[in-house]
């Protein structure tokens, strides 16, 4: 038994885990619910799949924890995959947990990186509350890994254009679970785990109507607003969608401001892989500091309209 199936509810991350499953050697399958389109095979098959194994069915489309895991479970049998790569969302990490009790596999969530090192797969991850970094090698016969979005770069493959579509009939049984009611949340149309920059606001935040000069910045350098804990659930400013954290959205950007953000553990490793940050704030002692590439002590309230003016020119 040999190879590696990937799977996400969101297909740009599944793109991700793919092209690192097919730099490992292994036979690469992904597997898809619901397909919409009638190229929707392509890119997975640009990316490294040999297999693509779509299962359509109704349950599948509320992406029930159980139910979808249970559909994975019989696909991962039919690709007789060894390795299994999920994404770590917060729907992932529970139908990782689940898949990997019905594979009896051991299971890592939450992979920050995953690297191939002499025929073994060595997850990193962030340990004591994000204070420090852990590396962790499943030992069981099959592993099932859930690792955080953006952890690898997706990359199509030249010479690769085409595989197999394999249709796969459910067996899965009724959930026990039944849903009452569904209430969308409101679309935000701001994705801070793709953002190529991002606008951080913490605390030193004073006002609700200053995040106006919050974008105007954010505006100006390409960015996009997120925020701390305190700023979405405390004071409900912004979202959760938009909020950094080891509870909320890990990100990794090429360029990360942290205004009036203190820089707490919990907070920082979730912004440890951005290529630069920056800190602006008024405590030369505030820990964001220690992390960052570049600080302004300073009011942001003088700060950031002085950045805007000049950036603006």
């Amino acid at each position: 038994m040999s190879g590696v199936l990937v799977y996400s509810e969101r297909p740009p991350l599944a793109l991700q885990n793919l092209t690192f499953a097919a730099s490992l050697g292994y036979p690469a399958a992904v597997a898809v619910f619901n397909p919409e389109g009638e190229t929707w095979s392509e890119q997975y098959f640009k990316h490294g799949a040999q297999r693509v194994y779509c299962m359509d069915d109704p349950s599948l489309s509320g992406l029930q924890a159980d139910v979808v895991s249970e559909a994975l479970y019989q696909i991962a049998d039919l690709a007789e995959a060894e390795i299994v790569l999920v994404s770590s969302t917060l729907r992932g990490r529970e139908v990782a947990g689940r898949l990997a009790q019905k594979l009896h596999a051991g299971c890592i969530t939450d992979a920050a990186k995953l690297r191939s090192e002499e025929g073994q797969l060595i997850a990193t991850r962030y340990s004591l509350g994000g204070k420090t970094l852990s590396e962790q090698v499943l030992t069981s016969g099959r592993k099932v890994i859930a690792v955080n979005p953006n952890a690898f770069q997706a990359e199509p493959l030249a010479s690769k254009e085409n595989g197999e579509v394999v249709e796969v009939a459910p067996q899965a049984a009724a959930s026990p679970v039944r849903i009452i009611e569904q209430k969308p949340k409101p679309d935000t149309g701001v994705d801070i785990e793709s953002a190529d920059v991002v606008v951080c606001v913490g605390r030193g935040l004073e006002s609700e109507e200053d995040l106006d000069m919050i974008q105007e910045f954010a505006d100006i350098v390409d960015g996009v607003v997120a925020c701390t804990r305190p700023i979405s659930h405390d004071r409900h400013w912004l979202p959760e969608e938009r909020m950094v954290g080891i509870s909320g959205k890990k990100i990794s950007p090429s360029l990360y401001f942290g205004i009036g953000v203190s820089g707490q553990i919990q907070q920082m490793a979730a912004v440890l892989d951005a290529k630069v940050i920056v800190a602006i704030n008024n405590d030369r002692n505030a820990p964001i500091f220690q992390n960052a590439d570049y600080g302004i002590v300073g009011d942001l309230y003088q700060v950031i309209p002085k950045l805007t003016a000049e950036l603006s020119r």
